[in-house]
């Protein structure tokens, strides 16, 4: 599970340095979380669904201010459809269902989403949005909000949708690490109509 150890990870400087303590400190978390949660979803879903923890390649100088991981349906990657995401930044860790970096059918989706608002209405009161991957930056969810997102999702070319709950730093789920993957597998449960809706 992770540890306060895991969010200081970004206090390191440099690339190397950080990327390999990403690598020692929370890659391996996040496979053991991943795998739990993946054998999960695949029971609900009763599909076969594939890990992808993010490795950071393309970087050259600045190191990575958060890292994450993703849950898809297909081996080869997760950004081209819906997918659950674990991610981590300094402040929290983060359970999403995400639509990123322009998928197919992105205008589709954010109208079928917002056609089918009875679903934001059955998830947990502490749900939030965001709505650009690459910003720490969340949204506590309302109704008001999450139309202006999915409206955001449809008309904008570089709209992005993510909707899930967090654990922050501070959280007392840290030191019950039972009761945090709790927390983490009610979330992605709450999350599976929508993920089939998007299907």
């Amino acid at each position: 599970m992770f540890t306060q150890e895991s969010f200081e990870v970004f206090d390191i400087a440099g690339l190397d340095k950080r990327m390999e303590a990403i690598r020692n400190e929370i890659q391996p978390v996040f496979k053991t979380i991943d795998e739990t949660i993946k054998k999960e979803l695949e029971k609900e879903l009763e599909e076969t669904l594939y890990i992808h923890i993010a490795q950071h390649r393309r970087r050259s100088v600045y190191p990575p201010e958060n890292t994450w991981s993703a849950i898809s349906s297909k081996k080869s990657g997760y950004k081209m459809e819906p997918h659950f995401q674990l991610g981590i930044w300094p402040e929290y860790v983060f359970m999403y269902l995400s639509i990123i970096d322009k998928p197919p059918r992105k205008e589709q989706m954010a109208q079928q989403l917002l056609q089918n608002n009875l679903l934001l209405t059955q998830l947990p009161k502490d749900t939030v949005i965001n709505m650009d991957h690459t910003k720490n930056r969340y949204e506590f969810m309302v109704e008001t909000n999450v139309k202006q997102a999915l409206e955001r999702l449809r008309d904008v070319k570089k709209g992005e949708f993510q909707i899930g709950r967090i654990i922050k730093k501070e959280s007392h789920l840290w030191q019950e690490p039972e009761k945090a993957m709790e927390y983490m597998l009610a979330t992605y449960r709450s999350l599976i109509p929508y993920y089939e809706l998007l299907q």
